[in-house]
């Protein structure tokens, strides 16, 4: 149940808390803890077994019927809840329109080891993704087919920033994800048989469609400003690209990410 006394004061240590796991990556690290802001991510993170060590709700901004729903999803637990004031809690949100609800949550740190492969396992392959926004929409993705997994190259934002979790909309806990190196990456694919195609405007790209992706597949995207390395480029199994009919010569990452993969899941149906 929530504490008696309602955090009114932006100066409250929990509160200056927040706002460091917030703002910088390192405390998240150090603290092994991030931020889910929203009733639907919260419940979508506890759903995937997510721990969750403390509630901060402003009953100004959240309904009755969520406040019920939470004490019913969390009351028996040992979840930490502080009611907070809106103007302390408006500081600490980190999206418009929010619904009074923010937690705490120590965030999964999985392995390539840890991963539980199928016989014919589709991988989601990031390098050096920079912004949480694309991140949290290719996990939407990687949610929605049920890839087996999203694995990270280098990453240059951390795999559980807030923004991710909420572009995601909570599935950052739903889909396994490993942050590693491009060296561990082509290990392990090699040493399991995953056949890698990496998505990148070359001479000898072939169409997508007219690869087969049935057997263990990973798709191998780069970033949206500078695409792959040579390095991951040229270690990949296949070259493939979507063809472009009109003026531009490419998608958005997450877009070209969805087509990919749900092309994988067609053929596998």
């Amino acid at each position: 149940m929530p504490a008696p006394d309602p955090i009114t004061s932006p100066q409250n240590p929990r509160i200056k808390n927040l706002l460091k796991l917030q703002q910088k990556s390192s405390e998240r690290r150090a603290q092994d803890l991030t931020i889910v802001e929203g009733h639907r991510e919260l419940t979508i993170a506890h759903g995937a077994g997510v721990p969750i060590t403390a509630l901060f709700v402003c009953p100004a901004l959240t309904s009755e019927t969520q406040l019920r729903e939470l004490r019913a999803l969390l009351g028996s637990g040992t979840t930490e809840w502080f009611e907070v004031s809106k103007a302390v809690f408006e500081k600490v949100a980190y999206r418009e329109g929010s619904d009074g609800v923010l937690a705490l949550v120590q965030p999964p740190r999985l392995t390539l080891e840890s991963l539980n492969l199928p016989a014919a396992p589709l991988l989601l392959v990031l390098e050096s993704v920079e912004k949480p926004g694309n991140l949290g929409a290719i996990l939407r993705t990687a949610d929605a087919a049920q890839a087996t997994a999203v694995i990270v190259c280098d990453p240059r934002t951390d795999l559980y920033n807030p923004n991710a979790i909420r572009s995601s909309i909570g599935c950052s806990f739903t889909v396994p994800t490993v942050a590693t190196t491009r060296a561990e990456l082509l290990a392990w694919c090699h040493q399991h048989g995953i056949r890698t195609y990496a998505a990148a405007l070359t001479n000898h790209a072939v169409p997508y469609t007219t690869c087969d992706f049935r057997g263990p597949t990973a798709l191998v995207m780069g970033t949206e400003a500078d695409g792959l390395t040579p390095e991951l480029m040229q270690a990949c199994d296949q070259t493939i690209i979507i063809p472009m009919r009109g003026a531009i010569d490419s998608l958005n990452v997450s877009t070209a990410t969805a087509i990919l993969t749900f092309e994988a899941v067609r053929q596998r149906e």
